[in-house]
């Protein structure tokens, strides 16, 4: 029995692995394909397994979710970000509370529900998924201008707990009709508060620690970052505060500094965050049952509706209205990329739990929006970016055949610095540069080969070379190199 078990789980990750490439080829987002193979494996299909457990889907959801968050933070460029901090954390929860605002009210006006039951459902589908989108981007060979990509991925990084806390209070003013709506207010307060001093302070904490503590296998420090990230999320909940902000926030500090083998732990917790995906979304579509979705397939349409063209895009510009950072084409696009993706699946299965009012039905109604956000808006963002000229081609990733490991005390970094048109430096060899003693090039990539440097070799306008370098030698050659030839 239990190796049948093994069989079936290898199945499903390979087949989710094969299904990925279909999101690849055809810009149909991942977390789509896997919620349908989770339907099509549920016992509404044809694998026939059951599984009613909304209790064991929350609990693995709300795991996956914490290292998906610290996945993100981890991966996050700081300095890509913070000039857009202000606009992101606007989003992530002005925006969040109008969109539940208003998907709420609508849903009580359609669904003739009790109007804290109507605000709980939009408290449920308030948050956005930024990694479906870049997932539909990528497939399609389509980037983004400006500060329109960190700006997103703070946003959907820094929205869920916001949604979560919505969704959480409400149930307990639903539950408890005795207590205060003030009570949400306070509760926002200090969870935020206590996430976000938390997740600073073990991420501080988890940098010491990897770079201080020696060990003598490499394979430990994966673990040694695991633990840290469950403590900050269990100590953060404790001590009543957002454990989902702290983790994101741990990853963020962590990613700001260099530490030991850098490269290696953000494959690894990549690698662990589309596993985390892949079960989450399994589980939540096992745990859908489609012929559920027939009878709310109306009201599910107008709800997405109100979300995608009227709850998001006002959040959405009332949030930006202040900025300057963005003009009005690109705020457009920033109100209908709001993908929706697990968070709100798994949010829905609280009310399950707490056995509120239609819950069932608001689990299944929340099921119908995500496949509707994803289906439509998911698939026309090139299309969107496209019409709306804040569409850029994504540039290749290039993989180098070697790997930098910064050591604690070491200051300078492995960094790329590709050789512009025109460029002054076209043309001349390496000791004609005059380059920094500490200036060190270590490849030359050129096309698509890769060439060991030497003083007597020519770069060429489009060449990038990946260079050890300290940040004001780096500073200092790229403005030399992005000086034109006089023509």
């Amino acid at each position: 029995m239990n190796e049948l078990v093994l069989v079936g789980i290898a199945a499903l990750l390979l087949l989710s692995v094969l299904v990925s490439k279909i999101s690849d080829r055809f810009g149909i987002p991942a977390l789509l394909l896997f919620l349908v193979l989770g339907m099509l494996v549920g016992s509404d299909g044809p694998g026939g397994v059951y599984f009613d457990d909304p209790a064991l889907a929350q609990s693995i959801g709300i795991v996956a979710l914490v290292l998906i968050l610290f996945s993100g933070g981890l991966s996050t460029e700081w300095q890509q970000v913070r000039p857009i901090v202000k606009e992101g954390l606007l989003l992530a929860t002005f925006g969040v509370f109008i969109t539940a605002i208003i998907v709420g009210l609508f849903a009580s006006l359609v669904l003739d529900l009790p109007p804290l039951v109507g605000l709980l459902l939009g408290a449920i589908v308030s948050s956005t998924d930024a990694a479906a989108v870049f997932a539909v981007l990528r497939s399609k060979g389509v980037s983004l201008k400006g500060k329109l990509k960190p700006l997103l991925e703070l946003e959907s990084g820094s929205n869920d707990p916001m949604a979560i806390l919505l969704t959480i209070g409400l149930i307990q003013l639903i539950t408890q009709p005795e207590l205060s709506p003030l009570r949400l207010l306070g509760l926002f307060a200090q969870q935020m508060i206590i996430g976000a001093i938390a997740g600073y302070v073990m991420g501080r904490a988890t940098l010491l620690l990897i770079n201080q503590i020696k060990l003598g296998y490499e394979g430990l420090y994966p673990v040694l970052a695991l633990a840290m990230v469950f403590l900050t999320f269990g100590v953060t909940d404790l001590l009543g505060g957002s454990g989902f902000l702290a983790v994101y926030l741990a990853g963020i500090v962590l990613a700001k500094q260099a530490f030991l083998h850098q490269k290696s732990l953000m494959r690894f917790y990549d690698g662990l965050a589309w596993i985390m995906q892949i079960a989450m979304f399994l589980t939540l579509g096992l745990l859908v049952f489609p012929s559920r979705l027939a009878p709310v397939m109306g009201i599910g349409l107008l709800i997405a509706g109100c979300l995608m063209f009227i709850a998001r895009p006002v959040s959405g510009l009332i949030s930006l209205l202040p900025s300057r950072m963005f003009n009005g084409r690109e705020k457009v696009f920033i109100s209908w990329v709001g993908l929706r993706g697990a968070a709100p699946i798994i949010l829905a299965t609280f009310p399950l739990l707490a056995q509120v009012e239609q819950a069932g039905v608001i689990f299944h109604i929340v099921f119908f929006v995500v496949l509707t956000s994803v289906l439509l808006q998911g698939t026309s963002l090139p299309l969107v970016a496209k019409w709306l000229k804040v569409d850029l081609p994504a540039a290749p990733k290039r993989i180098y055949p070697l790997e930098y490991v910064p050591m604690t005390g070491l200051k300078n970094d492995l960094k790329e610095l590709p050789i512009p048109a025109r460029s002054c430096v076209n043309g001349k060899t390496i000791v004609e540069l005059g380059l920094p003693e500490e200036f060190l090039i270590v490849l030359v990539a050129r096309d698509n080969e890769f060439i060991l440097p030497g003083g007597s070799t020519v770069l060429l306008e489009n060449d990038t070379l990946l260079v050890l370098s300290g940040a004001q030698s780096f500073d200092a050659v790229t403005a030399k190199v992005a000086r034109l030839r006089a023509t």
